[in-house]
């Protein structure tokens, strides 16, 4: 079976899907381009296109993933693929994409959402600084009614490029989720308030917790969720205050050890996270009152490792660890991808 995406040349020179192998191509008539390479998030043997007719051609076999976001390195210049239209935007710009034919989108995507409003929070004074919030519920949430609090650690990129009140717009019209308020937690300086910092754990716990539950009520512990390093900060939040949590989502945690991460030793909070997942290592128990922790991560990243590594650990301590994984690399989209079933079963765990 062959799949060819659009072209910009009427079909003649374009990136193809051919039954598990991409073929990336790169048109280039006038013989411009000195070279032309593939760049992405995927660690690629050979990355580099060959010169073939009027273009350059790549052909990825056994890709470590289901979908690829990558661009092309024309030379030294990184731009879209001009003959694939998938792109898909992100905290560093558009990317182009391609799925092989084991990969589907979350259903949840296309489905009917549950009106809601939103409003603009400023938590002042913290022992973080200020901390920006957006407080997403459904419309027709009365402000006193006590509802489930979900946060989200770099909450308006989740939300726009992660879709996560997507996730929640149409899991709560369905009946997969309860009826839910989001917390959107914008980072402000995200590698210093994210890198295992007492300030910023003592100022989410401490001070915006308690503001956004002044403004909306609940009956149960809130659910913490965070990708990468906002990961790692949602696990150092919970560490240094077990009874704050009902639950945490850790996606793709930056739980860098110096045995399994030495290329990220240049970092610049390098001491303070590798400090505290030394500690996380050392615990010989968990807090009785510790939070149920969904993991995910995707088979082709860098963290995959240290996760497995964290995971095993929480779970050897006492913790309650659920597990998924997904052949996607260190993306919004990976993340998005997985939030049903794994935050979907978190929440309903913890919350009904």
């Amino acid at each position: 079976m062959v799949t060819t995406l659009t072209s910009v040349s009427d079909g003649a020179f374009c990136t193809t899907v051919v039954e598990d192998d991409v073929v990336v191509r790169y048109p280039d008539p006038a013989g411009a381009a000195e070279s032309v390479r593939l760049w992405s998030e995927v660690d690629l043997p050979e990355p580099t296109l060959s010169k073939v007719g009027d273009g350059w051609e790549l052909r990825l076999t056994d890709l470590p993933v289901d979908r690829l976001e990558y661009l092309l390195d024309v030379d030294g210049d990184h731009r879209l693929d001009p003959t694939n239209p998938q792109t898909v935007d992100g905290a560093f710009g558009e990317h182009s994409w391609v799925g092989l034919r084991s990969y589907a989108p979350p259903a949840w995507l296309e489905e009917p959402q549950v009106p809601s409003e939103q409003v603009d929070l400023v938590v002042e004074d913290t022992p973080a600084g200020d901390v920006e919030a957006t407080l997403w519920s459904p419309a027709d949430a009365d402000a006193a009614e006590p509802l489930p609090m979900l946060l989200v650690h770099d909450g308006p990129e989740m939300a726009t490029y992660g879709e996560l009140l997507t996730w929640a717009g149409a899991g709560i019209a369905a009946g997969r989720l309860p009826r839910i308020r989001v917390a959107l937690l914008a980072p402000g300086p995200r590698n210093e308030r994210y890198s295992a910092n007492p300030a910023y754990a003592a100022a989410l716990t401490g001070h915006v917790l308690p503001d956004l539950l002044a403004a909306a009520p609940s009956n149960h512990r809130p659910v913490l969720v965070g990708q990468s390093l906002g990961g790692l900060a949602a696990l150092h939040a919970a560490w240094t205050s077990p009874a704050t949590f009902a639950g945490l989502m850790l996606q793709s945690g930056s739980f860098f050890t110096p045995e399994l991460d030495p290329q990220e030793s240049d970092f610049e909070y390098w001491d303070e996270v590798t400090g505290f997942v030394r500690s996380v290592l050392a615990a010989s128990q968990a807090a009785p009152e510790a939070p149920a922790v969904a993991m995910t991560c995707g088979t082709a990243e860098e963290n995959l490792a240290n996760n497995r590594l964290v995971r095993d650990h929480l779970m050897a301590v006492g913790m309650e660890v659920s597990w998924g994984e997904v052949r996607q690399a260190h993306t919004w989209t990976c993340w998005r991808d997985v939030l049903d079933p794994h935050l979907t079963q978190l929440v309903r765990k913890v919350w009904t």
